[in-house]
């Protein structure tokens, strides 16, 4: 994905101290404030993934978000790598294309429910599900070092323990 950065940066002496209280033991334990850019993506097309606070094991954690929202982004890496990308591609891209992660509920008690929407405009090929479903891959192209993505079809899946008929 090819993009372009611009920076305006102000300094301002003696910012920390005045605008920041540390969150630890020395003064530079501080999070920094931005503001972002008043230009947004303009993105119509949307791909929600979901995750609850159940972990891979199968393991409920109550209300934690972070599981859910751990969980729809592991959902998400898994679903586009049925597309000829590599996990690690896929990580790499959702660290840096215009997704947008939320807390979508926490009512549902024990579960915490987050999503992760990433925009279906971004990618070289539809990456929406379809009745024919998916195409033949792989769309990745090796030149020396490169990673490959080898897409056979059948992928890895994990049974969660706890939706196991008993005796099985």
């Amino acid at each position: 994905m090819s993009g372009w950065l611009e920076l305006k940066i102000s300094i301002i002496r003696g910012g920390m101290e005045e605008y920041l209280t540390p969150m630890g033991p020395t003064k530079l334990h501080v999070n920094p404030i931005f503001e972002i850019s008043p230009l947004q993506p303009m993105f119509s097309e949307w791909l929600v993934f979901e995750g609850i606070s159940v972990d891979e094991r199968g393991r409920q954690h109550y209300l934690d978000a972070s599981v859910a929202y751990k969980r729809a982004v592991l959902n998400c890496i898994d679903y586009l790598s049925k597309f000829g990308y590599s996990k690690q591609q896929v990580y790499m891209l959702l660290s840096c294309c215009p997704c947008e992660g939320r807390i979508s509920g926490i009512v549902d008690i024990p579960n915490a429910c987050a999503t992760l929407a990433i925009p279906v405009a971004i990618f070289d090929q539809d990456i929406r599900p379809k009745k024919t479903g998916l195409p033949v891959g792989p769309r990745l192209v090796s030149k020396g070092q490169a990673p490959t993505a080898r897409y056979t079809g059948s992928l890895e899946t994990f049974q969660n323990p706890a939706t196991k008929a008993p005796g099985t």
